[in-house]
């Protein structure tokens, strides 16, 4: 290197994956790949299908919004295919990282294709999978084995944040106020539907909401108000997990979401209130309608604003959080009740998702916030390797 050179990072943004929150996902990765600074970082867009295979794609992702990735699968359905394979070995590499085969991943039967295997080394990777199979701690688990640097929590706190019914007893464990929950194996209800619908109904009043324990985006959930919506709510909730959560409605709630970044000292943004198109904010109210608003910051009171953040910093703690996490609150309006709803470890990170407006709005634009993200990212990982990994 010459004169003010620096090497740039060779960052892999890994979205994709076989969740049913895969083109969320492709959306949040668009916007990482166009925002990553030339300067800085070599961006390597890595695309897992909806069946695992990963693949270099012939094209970055490009979508602004989820609507956007639904119209191009309707319109041009090839434009999100197509790439060459590759492999990420599950052991450290002093040299290379993923191993690119020769197939192609819309072709993977063709004869001829399979040409001698290269490498491409990766610094850091920045996960941008939304729901199971990404946000969940088995990436993570990929990428602690590989030895490589990534944005975001690591297994434990990836694992415990998506399970919707392990976070609330650490959260309640904490000391922060969770509403009237229980959960509900999915091969119980299958099996006794009116047995379980009976135990929900005397330990939660109505209305109630039914959701998958394991997802995200609000796939799968369902706002039951009586028993006649409780059996089909289950059953929706069923096709997504084996593990189903019921839990008491805030009353007239408002949906308040902050969020955090940071290591071992992390730091929490002005909180945002999500105004839903719907009564609540699921999937078509969240990427399809387009009718839901939001407002940062929140009209909240200094001294509610200052609890907000105080109770996202300790949630994120209390997960083991690290790097980056979206914190959702249920604020009653009848009784100024302050409620923990969940912790989203890879928020949607369009350049119109909460996440980035909220530290948008708190000073730090979308590129910085991405800078701060990998360095958070270097740090831990620079850390982890002083550990001793022997006792002799």
């Amino acid at each position: 290197m010459t004169g003010n050179s620096v090497k740039r990072l060779r960052i892999g943004v890994l979205y994709g994956g076989r969740s049913g929150e895969h083109e969320v996902s492709l959306a949040s990765a668009a916007a990482v790949f166009a925002n990553l600074d030339r300067a800085r970082y070599e961006p390597v867009a890595i695309r897992i299908e909806k069946d695992g295979r990963w693949v270099l794609p012939d094209r970055p992702p490009s979508a602004a919004s989820a609507a956007d990735v639904l119209d191009q699968m309707r319109s041009d359905p090839g434009r999100l295919r197509g790439g060459r394979e590759v492999i990420l070995p599950a052991r450290p590499a002093a040299e290379e990282t993923l191993v690119v085969t020769g197939r192609r991943a819309d072709r993977p039967d063709a004869e001829g294709e399979t040409a001698a295997l290269t490498t491409l080394r990766l610094d850091a990777v920045f996960p941008v999978l939304h729901g199971p199979f990404g946000e969940d701690g088995t990436i993570q688990g990929l990428l602690e084995l590989a030895n490589l640097a990534y944005v975001g929590c690591g297994v434990l706190a990836s694992a415990v944040a998506m399970d919707k019914a392990v976070s609330k007893v650490l959260f309640a464990a904490r000391g922060l106020r969770v509403s009237n929950w229980m959960t509900v194996a999915r091969q119980a209800y299958l099996t006794s539907p009116a047995v379980v619908a009976g135990q929900i109904e005397s330990a939660i009043a109505y209305p109630l909401f039914v959701k998958p324990a394991n997802l995200g985006s609000s796939v799968g959930i369902s706002k039951v108000h009586g028993r006649d919506e409780l059996g089909p709510a289950l059953s929706v909730a069923a096709e997504f997990d084996r593990k189903i959560v019921i839990e008491a409605a805030v009353p007239d709630a408002r949906e308040i979401e902050c969020a955090v970044v940071g290591n071992d000292a992390p730091s929490a943004s002005i909180p945002g209130e999500i105004v839903p198109s719907r009564e609540f904010y699921d999937y078509n109210a969240k990427y399809v309608d387009g009718q839901s608003r939001e407002e940062i910051p929140a009209r909240l009171d200094p001294a509610m604003v200052r609890e907000v953040q105080r109770q996202a910093i300790v949630g994120f703690q209390a997960i083991d959080g690290a790097g980056m996490a979206r914190v959702d609150f249920l604020l009653s309006r009848s009784t100024g009740e302050l409620f923990i709803n969940e912790i989203n470890t890879i928020p949607g990170f369009t350049t119109i998702s909460m996440f980035p407006k909220l530290w948008a709005a708190s000073g730090t634009d979308y590129a910085t916030l991405i800078n701060q993200l990998v360095a958070f990212a270097i740090e831990r990982h620079a850390e982890k390797q002083s550990i001793k990994t022997s006792a002799f």
